[in-house]
């Protein structure tokens, strides 16, 4: 047994001590026994040996039963925690009476497990997804991408596309893969003289009307991109100008070009090209109607030349704003879904190029992480670029200077590319690597280099190293250490929790200063890890949980797949989707940077805006497009039950649904989620030709069976608390179609009433513990990349009772998954039989 294996059974032991001897502490009435008779008193009816109704009999349950099954009775604590069970009109205990047998559940399954001993489970093979793969190339060569256009879609499991049993890979994926490596090496070794290329940027869906965060100050509307600048060289910028999209000049004459707008052009924040369109000169052309003067106008936004500088640079185009008193497109935007929009918009850029490329003179941000050395020999045409001038070290070294001055020739160039292609592997795979895992790399540098000289192969090589399967995959467990038994639990080692870590907080790779603790064999330290978790959380970079984790929980990722019926909310525009999302990133985000309790989502007084979101909410004195804090007076608002993000995913594209508020509330916030409707039952709230009703009678159309109110009875109080909220998230007093007013009234299972969003989150907060565990689930599920089984159900609960004395921090429960057994142990592969 290793020293780290030692140390966590250690901890476990003492995990298991505290727990026997909390239970017998316990007063006598507080204890199994005394509250299994409710079984008895509630359940049996149903649950009996001889209806045994969902395949489970609680019928003469003992204590140690519970200890022998905890794969039942784990889900029996989780159906009355949510308050599933007894359905909804059937007699139940008391609310004190339920919450104490839970409890005691709960303590019983604790027990025994601390007696079995720790059970970290197995996970599969641990391909990156999408999101991690962009990031991973992000931090390995400085070059970003657009992975949903290179790679297919990622299956996601248990609410997230980060679970190893699902990401598999297929020839698709090869294919793809390979094909992504060898693009993203070319982007980011450079080509001396590459052709042209087109990219075609797009606006998603509309744009702006204000200023667009990155674009010069005084400035409205328009489009913000990054662009990958192959090399140095002469490069073609067409942008598209319309009031409607897709119809360019066709919708000029629709009045806005009696005024002259200002169009300017930027280059990593530096003005490259400005002209006008409109004015009186422009509307008298178009007057005449003649396609010469149309094709006029138009040409004088296309085919802008401009001299760039290779690298990964941001390209702007926006219109100069015009003073308030001349600001028509202002008064316009007030009245949204008026008539056609009086406002010229940029739906589009466009960049052709290089023409004429003069190679690559000054280092790329990719290239100085590629090139920690070069061979210089003035008889290979590698060391010189595109006008034969001898090319520069992109990283150089007094060491790597004096190497280039030992090593002559064909000895130096082998020489370089060892030590790029190492330095490369070491970095891209996320630990030491030997020369087993370069030799790949090199064989691929030498098929370059034969073909097209040092910096060929060392693209070639580069791709190799992106195409293999150890950059592809998290991390590969080595050999099981010798004295771990087949079938038995040991501790992963520093180099593979280092990858865990990296991945948990940062959804990418290790950092250098975490592979060198891991290297050390330090890292598994207690106090290195907690060290390390807080600077982590303390990164940039670890906002990755919030648009990675938390976007996926709560479901904000679906924002975009939802298009509210134009006819029916006329006030939702592209701005409004964009602005629920920032508001979302912004608002989780300041509950975890200021350590915050995570309970604070529900009932944080605060939120962040910007003017078009803040006219949404019915907000004064918010001006412009930038985001700001503020201070919340209207309750209903309050924490993620008040933002739109969260109502509109939790709606349809036409109506509001309480059934699917509901369900979100109980799998999301109470990590109880509903049994699926019956096979054949109807679940549209809405038939066609149906006289208009009010939704809480449509919704009694559901709890006439008792099989469907088994869980509606549950489910429809919660989200009907809600339905003062429209399917955009506005407030409103009235449904739509009916003109009557809108009933919100509610009582929960457990004979609590919810007539409000106040009132909802008073009774979801009552016993804060029900959340954090429900939130602890998900983020542990989402660490350790699969589903949660039985067995991890104590380990949950301990991670939740010890982050209590931290005010239920997010910083307190990320230490506690940090620190699990889960996160921290793997399970050897049972042995064969044979």
């Amino acid at each position: 047994m290793t020293r780290c294996d030692r140390r966590l059974e250690k901890a476990w032991l003492g995990l298991a001590g505290a727990l026997l001897l909390a239970g017998c502490t316990e007063p006598p009435e507080a204890t199994l026994a005394d509250r299994v008779e409710l079984f008895g008193r509630y359940c049996t009816d149903c649950h009996n040996d001889a209806e045994a109704a969902g395949e489970l009999s609680l019928e003469g349950v003992t204590p140690a039963e519970v200890a022998a099954k905890p794969e039942v009775f784990e889900q029996v604590v989780r159906k009355l925690r949510g308050g599933l069970m007894p359905p909804p009109g059937e007699p139940r205990p008391a609310a004190d009476d339920a919450r104490a047998l839970v409890a005691a559940l709960e303590r019983r399954l604790d027990e025994a497990a601390a007696s079995r001993g720790p059970e970290p489970g197995r996970v599969a093979l641990h391909r990156m997804n999408r999101t991690e793969y962009a990031a991973a190339v992000e931090e390995l060569l400085g070059v970003r991408i657009d992975a949903r256009s290179m790679l297919p879609a990622d299956m996601a499991s248990e609410g997230f596309d980060n679970v190893a049993e699902v990401l598999r890979v297929t020839p698709t994926h090869i294919e793809q893969y390979v094909a992504a490596a060898r693009d993203i090496s070319i982007m980011a070794v450079g080509e001396k003289a590459p052709p042209p290329t087109r990219a075609d940027y797009r606006a998603e869906r509309a744009l702006r009307t204000a200023h667009v965060d990155g674009l010069p100050l005084g400035t409205r509307d328009g489009l913000l991109v990054e662009h990958n600048f192959p090399a140095d060289g002469t490069y073609e910028i067409n942008l598209n100008i319309s009031s409607i999209p897709g119809s360019e000049l066709r919708a000029y004459p629709y009045g806005w070009l009696e005024y002259e707008h200002t169009v300017a052009v930027t280059i990593d924040g530096r003005k490259v090209f400005s002209d006008d369109i409109g004015g009186e000169a422009d509307s008298k052309a178009l007057d005449q109607g003649q396609i010469k003067e149309v094709e006029a106008i138009r040409d004088r936004f296309r085919g802008i030349r401009v001299e760039v500088k290779a690298g990964r640079r941001t390209v702007g185009a926006a219109f100069v704003a015009r003073s308030f008193a001349e600001g028509d497109y202002l008064l316009q935007s007030l009245v949204p879904g008026e008539g056609v929009p009086d406002v010229p918009r940029l739906y589009g850029i466009e960049i052709i190029g290089p023409y004429e490329p003069t190679g690559i003179a000054e280092p790329t941000e990719s290239r100085a992480r590629i090139f920690t050395c070069y061979p210089t020999d003035e008889s290979e045409d590698a060391g010189r670029d595109a006008r034969g001038r001898p090319t520069q070290a992109s990283a150089g070294t007094p060491e790597v200077e004096q190497r280039r001055e030992q090593l002559p020739g064909a000895v130096a160039e082998r020489a370089c590319a060892t030590q790029i292609l190492t330095n490369l592997a070491r970095r891209a795979f996320r630990r030491p690597v030997t020369s087993e895992d370069v030799a790949p790399a090199l064989e691929f540098y030498a098929q370059g280099h034969a073909e097209g000289g040092f910096e060929a192969g060392i693209q070639k090589g580069l791709m190799a190293i992106l195409a293999s399967t150890k950059f592809l995959y998290r991390a590969e467990p080595g050999e099981l250490p010798p004295t771990v038994e087949p079938g038995s639990m040991y501790a992963i080692s520093d180099l593979e929790l280092a990858w865990r870590l990296s991945f948990f907080l940062w959804s990418r790779g290790p950092d250098e200063a975490l592979l060198a603790l891991a290297e050390q064999g330090t890292l598994h330290e207690p106090a290195v890890l907690e060290e390390q978790v807080r600077r982590m959380l303390a990164d940039e970079r670890s906002r990755s949980l919030v648009t990675n984790f938390a976007f996926q929980w709560l479901g904000v990722r679906r924002l975009d797949a939802i298009d509210p019926d134009p006819r029916l909310y006329p006030n939702f525009d592209e701005d409004l989707r964009r602005a629920f999302t920032k508001e979302m990133e912004l608002f989780v985000d300041s509950i975890l940077r200021e350590r915050r309790s995570v309970v604070d989502l529900l009932t944080a007084d605060h939120t962040f805006v910007n003017e078009r979101l803040a006219r949404h909410y019915g907000l004064a004195h918010v001006r412009g497009d930038q985001f700001r804090r503020v201070e919340l007076e209207d309750s209903r608002r309050f924490g993620l039950f008040g933002k739109g993000s969260v109502l509109m995913v939790t709606s349809y594209s036409d109506r509001t649904s309480p059934v699917l508020r509901g369900a979100w509330i109980m799998e999301q916030i109470l990590a109880a989620p509903p049994n699926p409707p019956p096979p054949g039952v109807e679940t549209d709230l809405a038939p066609a030709g149906e006289v208009p009703q009010s939704v809480r009678e449509r919704l009694a159309a559901h709890r006439t069976q008792p099989s469907c109110n088994q869980c509606h009875g549950v489910i429809d109080p919660l989200g009907q608390a809600l339905e003062n909220f429209n399917a955009i998230g506005e407030w409103r007093e009235r449904e739509r179609d009916s003109g009557v007013l809108v009933d919100s009234t509610g009582v929960t299972s457990t004979g609590q009433p919810v007539n409000s969003p106040e009132e909802l989150r008073a009774a979801l907060t009552s016993d804060p513990t029900l959340f954090v565990q429900a939130l602890t689930e998900k983020l542990l599920t989402f660490a350790i990349g699969r589903g949660l089984e039985h067995y991890d159900m104590p380990v949950v609960r301990r991670i939740v009772a010890d982050a209590e004395a931290q005010g239920y921090s997010f910083e307190a429960i990320v230490l506690g998954v940090a620190q699990s057994v889960p996160f921290r142990m793997r399970g050897a592969p049972a042995p064969t039989g044979g």
